[in-house]
Protein backbone atom coordinates (compact mmCIF):
# COMPACT_ATOMS: atom_id res chain seq x y z
CA UNK A 1 0.00 0.00 0.00
CA UNK A 2 1.08 3.65 -0.87
CA UNK A 3 0.87 6.02 2.25
CA UNK A 4 0.68 9.58 2.55
CA UNK A 5 1.90 11.42 6.06
CA UNK A 6 0.51 14.66 7.49
CA UNK A 7 1.75 15.65 10.38
CA UNK A 8 0.14 18.54 12.16
CA UNK A 9 1.98 18.89 16.02
CA UNK A 10 5.38 19.68 16.58
CA UNK A 11 8.11 17.16 17.54
CA UNK A 12 7.80 17.68 21.84
CA UNK A 13 4.14 19.30 22.31
CA UNK A 14 2.35 15.93 21.67
CA UNK A 15 2.60 12.32 20.97
CA UNK A 16 1.51 12.69 17.09
CA UNK A 17 5.13 13.16 16.22
CA UNK A 18 6.46 10.50 17.93
CA UNK A 19 3.06 8.16 16.70
CA UNK A 20 4.05 9.32 12.54
CA UNK A 21 7.69 8.54 12.90
CA UNK A 22 7.07 4.71 14.43
CA UNK A 23 3.92 4.49 11.94
CA UNK A 24 6.42 5.67 9.07
CA UNK A 25 9.66 3.36 9.95
CA UNK A 26 6.81 -0.09 10.28
CA UNK A 27 4.94 0.44 7.28
CA UNK A 28 8.40 0.62 5.51
CA UNK A 29 9.77 -2.12 7.37
CA UNK A 30 6.28 -3.97 5.86
CA UNK A 31 7.31 -3.32 2.58
CA UNK A 32 4.80 -0.10 1.95
CA UNK A 33 5.66 2.77 0.39
CA UNK A 34 5.70 6.58 1.36
CA UNK A 35 4.26 8.62 -1.12
CA UNK A 36 5.60 11.94 1.14
CA UNK A 37 5.28 12.79 4.58
CA UNK A 38 4.21 16.64 4.77
CA UNK A 39 5.03 18.48 8.07
CA UNK A 40 1.97 21.48 8.63
CA UNK A 41 0.75 23.73 11.06
CA UNK A 42 2.94 23.30 14.30
CA UNK A 43 4.34 19.80 12.42
CA UNK A 44 7.37 22.26 10.55
CA UNK A 45 8.93 22.24 13.69
CA UNK A 46 9.75 18.82 13.09
CA UNK A 47 12.48 19.81 10.57
CA UNK A 48 14.06 22.25 12.77
CA UNK A 49 18.15 21.53 12.07
CA UNK A 50 18.33 23.65 15.86
CA UNK A 51 16.95 21.41 17.73
CA UNK A 52 18.98 20.28 20.57
CA UNK A 53 16.82 18.05 22.89
CA UNK A 54 18.90 16.70 26.09
CA UNK A 55 20.98 13.65 26.03
CA UNK A 56 18.81 11.49 27.20
CA UNK A 57 15.94 12.25 25.08
CA UNK A 58 15.31 11.30 21.89
CA UNK A 59 15.74 13.56 18.73
CA UNK A 60 13.07 13.34 16.68
CA UNK A 61 14.50 15.38 13.73
CA UNK A 62 17.33 13.74 13.10
CA UNK A 63 15.24 10.58 13.46
CA UNK A 64 12.86 11.49 10.62
CA UNK A 65 16.30 13.14 8.72
CA UNK A 66 18.06 9.35 9.11
CA UNK A 67 14.80 7.80 8.26
CA UNK A 68 14.43 9.92 4.96
CA UNK A 69 17.82 9.34 4.00
CA UNK A 70 17.78 5.56 4.77
CA UNK A 71 14.42 5.07 2.37
CA UNK A 72 14.69 8.31 0.13
CA UNK A 73 11.86 10.25 1.67
CA UNK A 74 10.39 13.05 0.31
CA UNK A 75 10.37 15.48 4.00
CA UNK A 76 8.10 18.60 3.13
CA UNK A 77 7.06 21.46 4.96
CA UNK A 78 4.36 23.77 4.30
CA UNK A 79 6.28 27.03 3.14
CA UNK A 80 3.63 29.24 4.86
CA UNK A 81 3.52 27.56 7.93
CA UNK A 82 7.21 27.23 8.24
CA UNK A 83 7.77 31.18 7.49
CA UNK A 84 5.18 32.23 10.67
CA UNK A 85 7.30 30.01 12.42
CA UNK A 86 11.04 31.34 11.27
CA UNK A 87 12.19 28.67 9.50
CA UNK A 88 13.26 28.87 6.03
CA UNK A 89 15.56 27.32 3.56
CA UNK A 90 18.73 28.23 2.26
CA UNK A 91 16.91 29.96 -1.16
CA UNK A 92 13.95 31.50 1.03
CA UNK A 93 16.29 32.71 3.43
CA UNK A 94 18.14 34.77 0.88
CA UNK A 95 14.81 35.75 -0.96
CA UNK A 96 13.18 37.04 2.15
CA UNK A 97 16.61 38.92 2.88
CA UNK A 98 17.44 36.79 6.02
CA UNK A 99 21.53 36.12 7.03
CA UNK A 100 20.40 32.16 7.48
CA UNK A 101 18.72 29.24 7.62
CA UNK A 102 17.50 26.62 9.99
CA UNK A 103 15.88 23.45 7.76
CA UNK A 104 16.85 19.90 8.39
CA UNK A 105 19.17 17.48 6.33
CA UNK A 106 16.30 15.65 4.27
CA UNK A 107 13.57 18.29 4.60
CA UNK A 108 12.58 20.63 1.84
CA UNK A 109 9.87 23.61 1.78
CA UNK A 110 7.00 23.63 -0.59
CA UNK A 111 3.43 24.71 -0.78
CA UNK A 112 0.09 23.11 -0.14
CA UNK A 113 -0.42 21.55 -3.54
CA UNK A 114 2.35 18.77 -2.35
CA UNK A 115 -0.58 17.77 0.20
CA UNK A 116 -2.73 17.62 -2.35
CA UNK A 117 -0.33 15.54 -4.49
CA UNK A 118 0.64 13.27 -1.28
CA UNK A 119 -3.36 12.92 -0.87
CA UNK A 120 -4.20 12.08 -4.32
CA UNK A 121 -1.04 9.76 -5.44
CA UNK A 122 -1.58 7.48 -1.98
CA UNK A 123 -4.03 5.16 -1.50
CA UNK A 124 -4.36 6.76 2.35
CA UNK A 125 -3.54 9.78 3.82
CA UNK A 126 -2.69 9.16 7.60
CA UNK A 127 -3.05 12.14 9.92
CA UNK A 128 -1.08 12.71 12.63
CA UNK A 129 -2.49 15.50 15.01
CA UNK A 130 -5.38 18.18 15.23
Amino acid sequence: MKFGILVNEGPYQHQASDSAYQFTKAALEKGHSIYRVFFYHDGVNNGSRLTVPPQDDRHIVNRWSDLAKEHNLDLVLCIAAAQRRGMLDENEAKRQGKDANNIAEGFRISGLGQLIEAGIQSERLVVFGD
